[in-house]
């Protein structure tokens, strides 16, 4: 009797047979992929967590990567060269201005601080002396205490406090370093640091991510090129004004005036502080003058030209972007605050992008302008 089974017939035969295809297994493959899959999330939240002083610092050097990278398409119209061309022009000039302004300030801001941290000294033991005479011992008995002498004397109390401005100052210059270094390297070669990226997203969905990630790359140039020009226009408003009104030390209240706008909301109160402070040993005039002065301009620049010129990089509702800016301080301190509102820029774009658009598969829009519509018929 002859054997009709064909080559492969025989060969699957003598092969073992693999019931681990089943439904059970298949199953309890799922499981571990999804328990492996969790393990992973939950190890790289833990790095994450616990070096997120330097994540925040590499996105600093992102922002400022971004910020280059603005600087030199702003050139491209103007000059036709290749755009690492431009980007060396712009250093080069940001190094002149940065040389210049440290020459210039070298002999004008040591002064001024000096005389500024004088005069809220002085006005801060003042303030201590009414608490104490209602028994209000608000700030302690050693709490802003000369702080002029504090930071330029070279007697026994600078000596003592000399390893810890040491210790900061080379944290503070180690920081900027790495910051200036990333963004020089990022603004160079951005398409092989983003494609490093998109790499580990899968083929099918890599396009998409690109395409993400460069409307985040845009977000931030526009928001650091709108910060940028707020700041100036904040510090020499301010600058003018106070010099003008008569206040010591206008260049330095102006210029923490304006750095001050970099952190929405929060910020320009915290640098009514000083202006106040210098004031009130002047005369109640004056001081009601000086702080009636900066609300104006504060008022001026938040309410008109900052979202003139913001609205079309950032579209954020206020509270949230106050309550990223609590969160973000609360869990990561100075940096945090700082890094806040770029990071809900671009998160926000994330979330609109792929879970919103993709995932949900909604317009944002249209379901604002419906929702808008609804409330104002209403």
């Amino acid at each position: 009797m002859s054997d009709s089974r064909t080559g492969p017939d025989r060969l699957r035969e003598l092969l073992p047979r693999d019931d681990s295809t089943g439904p059970a297994e298949h199953a309890g493959r799922s499981v571990l992929a999804t328990g492996l899959s969790l393990l992973a999330a939950c190890v790289f939240l833990f790095l994450a967590w616990q070096t997120v002083s330097s994540l925040l610092l590499i996105f600093a050097g992102v922002l400022f990567g971004a910020f280059l990278d603005a600087c030199a398409r702003a050139l491209a119209p103007l000059l036709p060269l290749a755009r690492a061309w431009r980007l060396t022009l712009v250093l080069l000039l940001f190094s002149a201005l940065s040389g210049f302004g440290l020459v210039w300030g070298a002999g004008k801001l040591p002064e001024q601080t000096r005389l500024l941290l004088k005069v809220m000294d002085n006005q801060i033991d003042v303030l201590q002396e009414h608490l104490l005479s209602y028994g209000v011992d608000l700030l302690g008995p050693e709490w802003g205490r000369d702080f002029a002498q504090w930071l330029f004397s070279d007697q026994g109390r600078f000596l003592s406090h000399a390893q810890f401005l040491l210790g900061g100052a080379s944290s503070l210059l180690t920081g900027a370093l790495v910051i200036v270094f990333l963004g020089i390297l990022f603004a160079f070669d951005p398409t092989s640091h983003r494609e490093s990226l998109v790499m580990l997203v899968k083929r099918p969905y890599r396009a998409r991510t690109r395409a993400v990630m460069d409307e985040m790359g845009s977000v931030m140039r526009l928001w650091l090129i709108g910060q940028f020009i707020r700041i100036i226009l904040m510090t020499l408003c301010v600058w003018v004004a106070l010099y003008l009104v008569g206040l010591p030390g206008p260049l330095v209240l102006g210029l923490q005036a304006g750095l001050s706008n970099f952190i929405p909301y929060l910020g320009p109160i915290v640098a009514a502080v000083p202006i106040a402070l210098v004031a009130m040993p002047l005369g109640g005039s004056l001081l009601i003058w000086a702080v009636l002065i900066y609300t104006i301009i504060q008022s001026i620049e938040g309410y008109v030209i900052g979202p003139l010129i913001q609205r079309q990089a950032v579209e954020i509702p206020p509270a949230w972007t106050l309550v990223a800016i609590v969160m973000l301080g609360a869990l990561f301190g100075i940096l945090g605050i700082a890094m806040a509102m770029p990071l809900v820029a671009i998160g926000r774009v994330a979330i609109i992008r792929f879970y919103v658009e993709d995932y949900l598969g909604d317009d944002p829009k249209l379901t604002f302008s419906n929702n808008r519509s609804r409330v104002d018929g209403a």
